[in-house]
């Protein structure tokens, strides 16, 4: 099973962000990455649909030999995981905002959060923040909008523009110093946010530390391929393959973007 590939689902390209850092820490890792576009977004989804959604597409990443699922998409992590490690027995990877480094490192005891509804009124950030947040203010914005400007090719035009800064001002204006990006969508628009926000804002996102977590939970299950061998990048989408190609040419490693029926 060492040999076998780490699985990773998101509802669309924003999982590539993840990806790219697992593939930095863990070289010798096979991955198969499978982009649920067509059900994007998941933040306006129910509960119990973003779990079958999940289900669904855990099924697809083992029935191509995976042996660990990274959820790459914080409504599904915080969401549907539980149900997964319940019903699965492999082991998943979850993402979750980083609450917890902004908070402990904010001076003016203010941060933001951008994130998605689904998200923002999860269990697990509400705990998290409970936990982490304690003495801080967490300006919560839902990022309406923005994944699926993401996943119609529009990440750098004008109207992405006006939207962040409908999204981001309130809360600059809330005397915010960290800003967590709450769905892994959103690192693609880090540059465009600095723009927006400044230096005297921080920006976090969760892509480092999801790598690390994966790295211990593949050495603690004695899964770690600490080997060269035939080493496999599959991307598959189940729509419009043109935005993830777009993405995976600008990693220059000559892969493509293959479009299912899923």
């Amino acid at each position: 099973m060492r040999y076998s590939p780490i699985g990773i689902f998101d509802s669309g390209v924003g999982g590539l962000t993840i990806y790219e850092e697992i593939h930095k820490l863990l070289p010798n890792d096979s991955i198969i990455y499978l982009a649920d576009s067509k059900n994007a977004p998941y933040g306006d989804k129910t509960k119990k649909e973003i779990i079958d959604i999940s289900v669904k597409n855990t099924d697809f990443l083992l029935s191509q030999g995976c042996k660990l699922v990274v959820v790459a998409c914080n409504t599904a992590s915080t969401n549907a995981v539980k149900y997964l490690r319940e019903h699965y027995d492999i082991p998943f990877i979850r993402v979750q905002p980083a609450i917890k480094p902004a908070a402990l490192n904010s001076k003016t005891k203010v941060v933001g959060i951008l994130a998605t509804k689904g998200t923002l009124k999860s269990e697990l950030l509400f705990e998290t923040s409970q936990r982490f947040a304690q003495g801080v203010e967490v300006i919560e914005q839902v990022g309406e909008g923005l994944v699926t400007m993401i996943e119609s090719g529009k990440m750098h035009s004008p109207e992405m523009t006006d939207l962040l800064n409908k999204h981001i001002k309130p809360m600059l204006d809330k005397n915010i110093d960290h800003l967590v990006l709450g769905c892994t969508h959103y690192p693609f628009l880090t540059d465009q946010i600095k723009e927006i926000v400044g230096k005297g804002v921080a920006i976090l996102d969760s892509g480092e530390a999801i790598a690390r977590q994966t790295k211990v939970i593949l050495g603690e299950e004695e899964l770690l391929n600490l080997e060269q061998g035939d080493i496999r990048r599959i991307f598959y989408t189940n729509k419009d393959s043109q935005v993830m190609q777009k993405i995976l040419d600008e990693f220059d490693e000559g892969f493509e973007a293959i479009k299912i029926n899923f």
